[in-house]
């Protein structure tokens, strides 16, 4: 596997376009929808690493959402085609936070945070593995710099 560059291990960028079944009958991305697009932008970031989340849950590691906010600026439209920068903030040895700016061109349209848990099969809080607490150092080096 290809090792991403330092920067890419704690930020990342997706694009999404707003579909059709995601939105009301004024043609409105439905506010549900954005803690979907912000899964995917982790989703993503953590692939970028050369890992996946079904190899974490393969090997024992669940991440799981403990908080999460969500700041509506402006409404995503239907076909709009979107840009999701997802960065992770920090954490400690149990949990992760990340960031994210869901932008339509030049506008921005929404900002969230979110921390994840990780846990065990079983649900029990377990330590984060260390490819995990490498990115969450970089992010808070760059954070402090």
């Amino acid at each position: 596997m290809n090792t991403p560059e330092p920067n890419q291990l704690h930020n990342g960028t997706l694009e999404v376009r707003v579909r059709y079944n995601e939105c009301d009958p004024m043609g409105v991305a439905h506010h549900s929808r954005y803690p979907v697009w912000f899964e995917m932008g982790r989703t993503e970031l953590l692939r970028a690493t050369g890992w996946t989340y079904r190899q974490f849950e393969e090997e024992g590691v669940f991440l799981a959402v403990i908080d999460l906010a969500v700041k509506y600026r402006k409404p995503a439209r239907y076909d709009d085609l979107l840009t999701l920068h997802t960065y992770v903030e920090g954490g400690s040895r149990v949990k992760i936070k990340h960031r994210y700016e869901l932008m339509c061109g030049e506008a921005l349209l929404a900002t969230g945070r979110s921390t994840l848990a990780c846990l065990a099969r079983g649900g029990a809080v377990r330590r984060i593995p260390d490819l995990l607490m490498k990115i969450i150092g970089e992010a808070e080096s760059v954070e402090n710099s």
